[in-house]
């Protein structure tokens, strides 16, 4: 069993970015051109190594190496981006993996390419790239190739010497839970739990008991045999279910609309841990969005839009309008869901001004970003 954090460091302390590695400050799945990058990094890593794994390092500074971190990012089907952009696509896997030392919320994301094997290829175009690109990593660089495409397997040994001294051992995870319960979530109420007497799943959260129902917010999830967290989440509700086999949780979204207030369930996702040592995480969408008045829907939108022109040229807000802009980022998801589509635009345009305006208004902000980018890649 590998310890991804182990496996980080190992890339980044031994490893400058060649064919079978790279990193990256971040990676912006919000724009055609941050996916494009994107994918042509991971399709020159597929077919640079087509009998091992690639590995993308996510929150490094190229510089230096130092590690500074980024937002946590659920999967969201990434996989389902690729399949649909790229031909003889690789498995997929985005993980996000604490590190002491970064600020709540903010882990290193790593991504582990997988090929199957055949020529890897842009399926359509995106961006500035072309339908039927093909790309290799020359040394850091992912490069378009025309000619002598094929297949070559440079780096076998090299990636497995690296997984092999990442492997966990029982210090590594008996350290990880501790530090988890006593020190990193001493402020919460935490629990642990072993699975098929392998793996540690470790919880954590404020709670609260509905209906002989318990329910978590400020959630933080870790797998911590492999030092991946699971979930984070600063703001949703979350039910935690488990059994000898199988750990589920179903998240819970409030969205807040004029004077109402209502829990959506988003999605529920199970765990299920097998004897053979393997796990599987298996993910259903359940959200169902609210409809509302297009009437009602067209003149929030457009109070929306007025309070960020507002943000904009720096004209201080009424105090009724302090009261509603607080309420931009749900009443932007909900009018998304209504058919107004450059609400999702908005919302992105309305992340630097947000960071600078209000720390809370901004950590809701871009929860609901995760929202809309869950439901639209399942």
């Amino acid at each position: 069993m590998i310890n991804k954090r182990l496996l980080v460091k190992n890339l980044l302390a031994h490893n400058n970015e060649n064919s079978f590695y790279d990193k990256k400050r971040f990676i912006n799945f919000g724009s055609k051109e941050g996916k494009a990058k994107f994918l042509k990094h991971v399709c020159a890593l597929a077919n640079s190594n087509p009998k091992n794994n690639s590995f993308i390092v996510v929150g490094v500074e190229d510089e230096d190496n130092k590690i500074v971190g980024v937002d946590f990012f659920d999967d969201s089907k990434i996989q389902n981006l690729v399949n649909a952009y790229l031909e003889n696509p690789p498995l997929i896997s985005y993980e996000n993996i604490p590190f002491p030392l970064l600020e709540e919320g903010k882990v290193v994301g790593l991504v582990t390419i997988k090929s199957n094997g055949n020529i890897c290829s842009l399926r359509k175009n995106i961006w500035k790239y072309y339908g039927g690109a093909v790309f290799f990593r020359e040394g850091s660089i992912s490069m378009p190739k025309a000619f002598d495409v094929h297949l070559r397997d440079i780096n076998s040994e090299v990636v497995a010497t690296i997984e092999q001294h990442a492997k966990n051992n029982i210090e590594l995870t008996l350290d990880g839970v501790i530090d988890f319960i006593n020190n990193r979530h001493k402020d919460l109420d935490s629990n642990y739990k072993v699975f098929k007497e392998q793996f540690v799943v470790c919880w954590a959260g404020n709670t609260k008991i509905v209906n002989d129902k318990t329910y978590y917010s400020r959630v933080d999830i870790e797998l911590i045999n492999e030092q991946v967290k699971l979930f984070y989440s600063a703001l949703d509700e979350v039910e935690i279910t488990h059994d000898n086999d199988t750990f589920s949780t179903v998240e819970y979204v409030n969205l807040v609309f004029g004077s109402s207030q209502k829990y959506f369930p988003l999605e529920e996702t199970n765990i299920i841990f097998s004897e053979n040592g393997t796990y599987q995480i298996q993910r259903n969408l359940l959200f169902e969005p609210p409809q509302y008045d297009a009437k009602t829907l067209h003149h929030i939108f457009n109070a929306n839009n007025s309070l960020l022109r507002k943000l904009e040229k720096k004209i201080k807000l009424t105090p009724s309008e302090s009261r509603d802009i607080k309420q931009l980022p749900d009443s932007y998801v909900i009018c998304y869901f209504n058919g107004f589509e450059e609400a999702k635009n908005k919302l992105e345009k309305a992340r630097s001004l947000m960071k600078k305006y209000d720390k809370e208004i901004y950590i809701s902000l871009k929860e609901a970003l995760r929202i809309l980018r869950k439901v639209k890649y399942n």
